[in-house]
């Protein structure tokens, strides 16, 4: 007799034991605990969600796991055997596979090459790059995946931020069988994804809980949890405060255990009523990638840009402050015509500005929290525009992360070392400093938790009730119908309609979208 021959009950208590364990994990940076006596059981064929407000301490047991950063202390077993992770190397020859949130992509290279970058490429005469191969096998991995829209051979820069994570999430699955990956862990890989990209992934999960992998998916988006979970562990302040199974768990419960308290209203009310004066007006907006753009925007009103992936929205914030040159800019701010601005001009003229993507368009990571705050602000912090005067700028950089309710050691701490909310805050105290006319809003709640984003909400009804009159594009239906009092309807990088929010559900706007893209 071949094959597998066990008793029943000795194959169960193996199906049930955990792939890979984390107990008693701590982390320390400074005198800031990050990770508290924190464990983690992963079972095979199981989807292990893990949530918490940005900051709780996931995103350290994720690098812990990944070899990143180097615990105080940690016990890590895999299959019951104690191991030792020192680098992503040791990570990746026992199996773990990581898609992280940061598109830490080669922008230079094409995504054939960006999918096989952490293996050798194919050879030929034992030392030319065999370039034909490589981009027929990168097509192969995608098509596995179900994509097949992108060309192996684009440079990944030139990809939306969607496909580009499409490209990292291929990546994870190369060579996956020749190196006997296991565990894969996943943090908010949906983030820029569209709903077929995601129902994709999705797709891909139960392919590797049937083979009997361990999937670690870490999201703040609740109702993936309940799609594809089997088990939740819920972090806050540095430590596991419950592990329990999905089944039989609500939204309410995850709320009040990652915040501690009850999130009552997901959005909050209008307080004070859109005032009567147009703020801004435009008229027949054209880029080299949108055109056919034309509406009025009030004080203090908060205009949703809603579409598919590749409408436009982005471009459309891109083109008003100054990132697209426009070939028509007909755009006027109270009254008065705006000539072709660029992204400083357009600060000055009363703009400010939260892009799509935070870590990659936004911020200077390396950077301290002062200088990303002050960035656009130096003249107006400078002594006769020449001198900066330091004293003015730290005053100011503190005082607008107090109004954001920044979590940081002070401003002198470094950005890359904040977590995606927090850094996503940095943005918004940078748009306070000189209390913009428009605000321009690029998925503002992409990739941060339930409490910072009714944080942002909260600034957002902030900035709305001064009089500022705000852009906000976004993927998410449900922020732009809480929030929104028209939505504008984007369909092929044109404007398709502009509509009341109010008494509309996401089923109408899902099918103007649709509509609008037929």
């Amino acid at each position: 007799m071949t094959g597998l021959s066990l008793p029943f009950s000795q194959v169960i208590r193996m199906m049930s034991a955990p792939l890979l364990s984390i107990g008693s994990a701590s982390k320390t940076y400074g005198s800031n605990p990050a990770l508290i006596d924190a464990s983690l059981d992963l079972l095979p064929g199981q989807v292990h969600a893990l949530m918490g407000e940005n900051g709780a301490g996931k995103s350290t047991l994720i690098k812990i796991l990944a070899g990143v950063v180097t615990p105080d202390h940690a016990e890590i077993r895999l299959r019951d055997r104690p191991v030792r992770i020192h680098d992503p190397q040791d990570a990746f020859n026992l199996g773990l596979r990581f898609i992280h949130q940061e598109l830490n992509v080669v922008s230079q290279l094409s995504a054939a090459e960006n999918i096989f970058v952490s293996l050798p490429y194919p050879r030929r005469a034992g030392f030319l790059v065999d370039w034909r191969r490589l981009h027929a096998d990168a097509a192969e991995v995608l098509a596995q995946l179900g994509i097949r829209h992108i060309d192996p051979r684009e440079q990944i820069a030139r990809l939306s931020p969607g496909d580009q994570m499409l490209i990292k999430i291929a990546s994870a699955f190369v060579g996956a069988d020749q190196s006997n990956a296991s565990v894969y862990v996943m943090d908010e890989p949906t983030a820029a994804l569209t709903g077929n990209e995601t129902a994709r992934l999705f797709r891909v999960i139960g392919e590797l809980k049937a083979k009997g992998c361990a999937v670690l998916y870490v999201t703040h988006r609740m109702e993936e949890i309940f799609e594809i979970g089997d088990m939740v562990t819920v972090m806050r302040d540095g430590r596991v405060v419950e592990t329990r199974p999905i089944q039989g768990t609500t939204p309410r419960d995850l709320i009040r255990l990652m915040t501690g308290r009850q999130l009552e209203q997901t959005y909050p009310a209008r307080g004070v009523p859109v005032g009567e004066a147009v703020t801004l007006e435009v008229r027949d907006l054209s880029t080299r990638q949108i055109s056919g753009i034309h509406f009025q925007l009030r004080a203090g009103e908060i205009l949703g840009v809603a579409g598919l992936t590749g409408a436009g929205r982005s471009e459309l914030l891109a083109a008003l402050i100054g990132a697209e040159r426009r070939l028509t800019h007909d755009v006027l701010m109270d009254g008065r015509p705006l000539s072709p601005l660029s992204p400083a001009r357009a600060w000055d003229a009363g703009f400010a500005y939260v892009p799509e993507e935070r870590r990659a368009q936004g911020l200077m990571l390396s950077r301290s929290i002062r200088d990303n705050i002050t960035l656009p602000h130096l003249q107006r912090l400078s002594r006769g525009g020449v001198f900066l005067n330091r004293s003015a700028e730290r005053a100011t950089s503190s005082a607008m992360g107090k109004s954001v309710q920044l979590k940081a050691t002070g401003t002198e701490q470094i950005t890359r070392q904040l977590s995606g909310g927090n850094q996503q805050k940095v943005l918004f105290a940078r748009a306070m400093v000189q209390t913009p006319r428009v605000l321009l809003l690029d998925e503002p709640t992409r990739g941060v938790d339930v409490g910072a984003k009714f944080d942002i909400y909260s600034l957002i009804r902030d900035f709305s009730a001064r009089g500022t009159a705000i852009l906000l594009a976004s993927s998410d239906l449900g922020e732009l119908l809480g929030l929104c009092d028209r939505i504008l309807v984007m369909r092929k990088r044109r404007q398709a309609a502009v509509v009341e929010a109010a008494g509309l559900t996401a089923h109408d706007l899902l099918t103007l979208c649709y509509e609008a893209s037929a």
